[in-house]
This record gives C-alpha cells, sequence and structure tokens, in this order.
C-alpha cells in the first residue's frame, strides 16, 4: 500500500513568527540581508552571495533584460527565462553583462548619411536624447560624432538634413579611452560640464557613454551585484532537454549561475543534466536544481551536483499543477523538511548547500517566515511580474492598470521543456494559467517598501542578520479563528477616496 505521512500539508498562512527581544543593535540600518546563493564549506564565503534575498522567476512574463538589470543593481538576482531558442536567451544574458555599472552599450545609433527624420525616429523608439554617430550606424562603430536634442530643432530643421551637417563630430569631443575607471570617467564629466562621455577603443570604435545623469544613479544603488569588474550579476534558466547545446552558449555570453527549470526536480533526466555539465566544467560553473518538496528529492539533487536547491511544487499564484496532477505539498511544510535535510547534509558532509523557497507567498510577511524557516533566498514572479521592468505590456482593464503575467506551464509560453518526462515533444495539458497582476510601478520603489518590512519584522524577532533570524526565530502555528483576529475586523473601514 502507498506510504502515508503524518504530518499536514501547510502553507506559510498558518504560521506567525513570535516577538524576541529586540536589543538598541536591533535596528533597520543594521540589518544586512547578505545570503548564499551556491554552496560552499561550512563556514566559508560561498562564490556568489547575494546582497538581498530575492531572484526573479525563470518566466517569459518576469525575467527579461531590463528587469534582470535593475533587479541586480538593488542586490538580487534574474535567472533569464529558457522558453525560447538558445541564441535569443545567451543574447539577453549578454545585453546584461555588456551593461556594466555605469558603462551603458549604446542602442541609439545612425549613420552620418542618415538624416534628422532617422535621428527623431531612433530617439522615439529608444527613449534616448543622446545618439552615436558611428560609420556603421552600429553600438560598437567607428565613432563619427553625437548627436544630443540641442543639435537640431523640429520646427526649423528640413528633416532631410543628413546628420554629419548637424551633429558634434569627433574633433570636437570630449572622449575617454578603453579601460578608464568609472570614477575617472565621471571626473572627466564634471571637469568638462559633460551630460554624455563617449569612451572609445584603440581603434576609435564605440564602446560605451556613461552619463551624468547614472552618476547619482550609481550612488543611490549600494547593495549593487557586481563582479570585480563592475559588470553586472545574472542567472539563466535551462532544461533537460538541449542543455549540451544550451549550457556552452550561456557561458559564453556570460552568464554567473544557471538553473534547471522544472515543475518536478526528482527526476533522473535532472540527474544527467547535473552530471553532464560538472563533468564538462568542474565547479567552475555553478547550477542549481528543483523543484522538491522532501528531503528524498533534496538529497537526490545535492549527490547529482546541485550548487542549490528549490523547493515548491504548485504554490505558485499561476501554478495549477496541483489542481491538474493531485501532487505537490503545502509551502511551509515542505520548506520545514526540507531544511532539516540541507542541516543534516551540511553537519555529515561539512558542505553547506543553499535552499531557495519558490512559491506560496501571498503577503509580504510570508517572506520572513520563509527565511526564518531555513530559506536561504526567495525565487518571486507575480511579485516582480507587477513593476515597470518586467517585458510585459500594462494594460487598462476597467478602471484599473494591470500587467500580463503567464506560468511557464501554460500554452501561451509553450514551455513543454520545463515539464519533460521524457516524452514527445509538446504541453499535452497546462499546469499554468494565463492572468494579469496589478500594475505596481517602478521596482525600486516597492521593493524599498518590501524590504523595509523585511528588517523590521528581523529586528522583531532579535535578529539582524539572516543567519540569526533562523537560529533563534520563534514560529508558532495559528487557527483560523486567529488569522481573522489578525486583521481589520469589528470596524467599518472608510472608503479610501472618501
Amino acid at each position: 500500500m502507498a506510504k502515508y505521512l503524518n504530518d499536514v500539508s501547510r502553507t506559510f498562512g498558518e504560521y506567525l513568527l513570535i516577538p524576541g527581544l529586540t536589543t538598541k543593535e536591533c535596528t533597520p540600518s543594521n540589518v544586512i540581508l547578505k545570503t548564499p546563493l551556491v554552496k560552499c564549506a561550512v563556514g566559508q564565503k560561498p562564490d556568489i552571495e547575494l546582497n538581498i534575498p530575492f531572484v526573479s522567476a525563470i518566466m517569459q512574463s518576469v525575467s527579461g533584460t531590463e528587469l534582470a538589470i535593475e533587479l541586480a543593481r538593488n542586490g538580487g538576482l534574474s535567472f533569464i527565462f529558457c522558453s525560447q531558442p538558445v541564441d535569443d536567451q545567451a543574447e539577453m544574458v549578454r545585453k546584461v553583462k555588456k551593461f556594466k555599472a555605469g558603462f551603458v552599450v549604446s542602442d541609439a545609433n545612425v549613420r552620418p548619411e542618415q538624416t534628422l527624420a532617422d535621428v527623431i525616429k531612433v530617439a522615439a523608439a529608444t527613449g534616448h536624447s543622446t545618439i552615436g554617430v558611428t560609420d556603421d550606424g552600429t553600438s560598437n562603430g567607428r565613432l563619427e560624432g553625437i548627436v544630443t536634442s540641442r543639435d537640431y530643432r523640429i520646427e526649423k530643421d528640413p528633416l532631410d538634413l543628413k546628420v554629419k551637417d548637424f551633429m558634434t563630430p569627433f574633433s570636437k569631443l570630449v572622449y575617454a579611452q578603453s579601460g578608464v575607471s568609472l570614477n575617472d570617467a565621471n571626473n572627466i564629466l564634471w571637469d568638462h560640464k559633460l551630460n554624455a562621455l563617449p569612451v572609445i577603443d584603440s581603434d576609435r570604435r564605440l564602446a560605451y557613454f556613461v552619463f551624468r545623469k547614472d552618476y547619482d544613479s550609481h550612488r543611490n544603488n549600494p547593495e549593487e551585484l557586481s563582479d570585480a569588474t563592475k559588470k553586472l550579476l545574472v542567472g539563466a534558466g535551462i532544461n533537460t532537454r538541449d542543455y549540451s547545446e544550451r549550457v556552452p552558449a550561456l557561458i559564453e555570453a556570460g552568464a554567473d549561475v544557471l538553473c534547471i527549470d522544472s515543475s518536478d526536480g526528482y527526476s533522473e533526466w535532472q540527474k544527467e543534466t547535473l552530471r553532464w555539465t560538472k563533468a564538462k566544467y568542474g565547479d567552475a560553473v555553478k547550477v542549481g536544481a528543483g523543484n522538491v518538496v522532501d528531503s528524498e528529492g533534496f538529497r537526490f539533487l545535492v549527490d547529482a551536483g546541485a550548487d542549490f536547491v528549490k523547493v515548491g511544487i504548485g504554490g505558485g499564484s499561476i501554478c495549477i499543477t496541483r489542481e491538474q496532477k493531485g501532487i505537490g505539498r503545502g509551502q511551509a511544510t515542505s520548506l520545514i523538511d526540507v531544511v532539516r535535510a540541507r542541516d543534516e547534509y551540511a553537519s555529515k558532509s561539512g558542505v553547506y548547500v543553499p535552499i531557495c523557497s519558490d512559491g506560496g507567498l501571498v503577503h509580504d510577511y510570508h517572506m520572513a517566515l520563509a527565511l526564518a524557516m531555513g530559506a536561504d533566498f526567495l525565487m518571486m514572479g507575480r511579485y516582480f511580474a507587477r513593476f515597470d521592468e518586467s517585458p510585459t505590456k500594462t494594460l487598462r482593464v476597467g478602471n484599473n492598470y494591470v500587467k500580463e503575467y503567464w506560468g511557464e506551464g501554460s500554452n501561451r509560453a509553450q514551455n513543454w521543456q520545463r515539464y519533460d518526462s521524457g516524452g514527445t515533444e509538446t504541453l499535452k495539458f497546462e499546469e499554468g494559467v494565463d492572468s494579469y497582476v496589478p500594475y505596481a510601478g517602478k521596482m525600486k520603489d516597492n521593493l524599498a517598501i518590501t524590504l523595509g518590512k523585511l528588517k523590521a519584522t528581523m529586528c522583531s524577532c532579535g535578529a539582524t542578520t539572516i543567519k540569526d533570524l533562523q537560529q533563534n526565530a520563534k514560529i508558532t502555528l495559528v487557527s483560523s479563528t486567529s488569522i481573522v483576529e489578525g486583521g481589520a475586523h469589528d470596524v467599518i473601514l472608510k472608503e479610501q477616496n472618501m
């Protein structure tokens, strides 16, 4: 007969944190949210460490280039979605790596022989007022000059005016050579009262622009997640079908970490993918795996070589795996079980394998609960899909603005690789829905509020680091009546617009 488990499948909404002693040191400004992303020896620093415990989900509707850049600038990391051709995914990774904090690859360029009409069209399409003029009109062509909004007047200048006749020519430009530090580049900007500084290589090819407006932006992102060369970190999803082609392309593009994207990670397909990658690249390439919901699945993936393990099946807001297949487990119970296995493994082997909690987050306080229960970082889809930086459209539905949001298990994503069971190349039935989420504006503004809540909760628990929270948090189950009591009750709420 089947094996029956005695524990109840529980969610984060069934638990609360008990306050601990809040010392004078427990203030939000003292809270450090650094956390390991990949495995390491117990007590040692990992090769990759997040500055905030958030990563974005491996989804078409979430993790595009713009969101990956913005999340890395704020201390987290994105996993570029893999339900697309290999070359397209690699190019998205490459764009993030080319961003290089403070150094911007020009995506607004024209040739000298083009016209003012072309300049206006490029400016409208890209939203940029500074346009590079290169011999071939590409972002790394030979620099001939630049055009800004001060170089022409739409009302008076003819639209067929040649760019070469109104641009600021190279001979009059102040520029820097490749290899210049960001600090020196900013000094040149300020010394010469410039808004933009082109950076060229030894052949006079345009490499980057450094903008005055980015100086404050860089200063305002102290948690930026970047490598020794100031390039932003970025992850990428892979599947268990075309990994022998996809992994090399992503590594060549500069991906810092990979993650196998699957609704069920306890499979021989993931084992083969991990072992192939480790055999070819060794520990130089970091690969996460999942998803699993119990200790057996965790140990299986760790033994196969996983650098971190993702936990959660069926808890995502657009996931209907439990409804369709009857498999899964409450996110809180899954996490508690896997964390116990993680800690036992660390004690016996001396190797700490980080755990990523994926799904089941309904409220912001659930994030603190997940971390207190032992997760090292959280993967989120719905949370990030709401922001300007996500790749989907902003629409007006009724009186509300929304963003499109669909699951990788939906027919819209057509991501059959994620549900690979060794069969034919097709999506037999859906395990995700196509939906909307309320539009929330810019990531940075919302992230500041969320992190503020997380830090305040940690201070109430007497913790200033995630490790402190995990070791000292007190957690209690709540009744259904207690859940009702926790919200506004027995009052008549005022209308928001009264």
